[in-house]
């Protein structure tokens, strides 16, 4: 596995419905190089978000959907998402908190 960075771990916040419910758990949901690992993931999250402190964090694997165009059949990208507990005295991810203030 290459040598990954903090920004090349987390790729993106998963901004839906549900992730915003969570987020009241201190439950936040990042989309995720698929080659991370938990504690890489913890490591990238502690040191890009000051003041947070990873309690567990719940990985998911997804296959790409299947697409089709005529007669062309493809894939979407398949992807890695993390779910990262927060601990109770851990600082809020301040990304997430103007996300749902809109």
């Amino acid at each position: 596995m290459a040598n990954l960075t903090s920004y090349d771990i987390i790729k993106r916040p998963v901004v839906s419905e549900k992730s915003m419910n969570q987020m009241v758990n201190k439950k936040y949901t990042f989309i995720v190089h698929k080659d991370a690992t938990k504690v890489q993931i913890k490591d990238a999250v502690e040191k890009l978000f000051e003041g947070a402190k990873v309690e567990k964090i719940n990985t998911s694997n997804y296959d790409g959907k299947v697409r089709r165009r005529g007669f062309t059949v493809g894939r979407t990208n398949s992807y890695k998402k993390a779910i990262v507990t927060l601990k109770e005295g851990s600082k809020e991810i301040e990304l997430f908190n103007s996300l749902s203030n809109k």
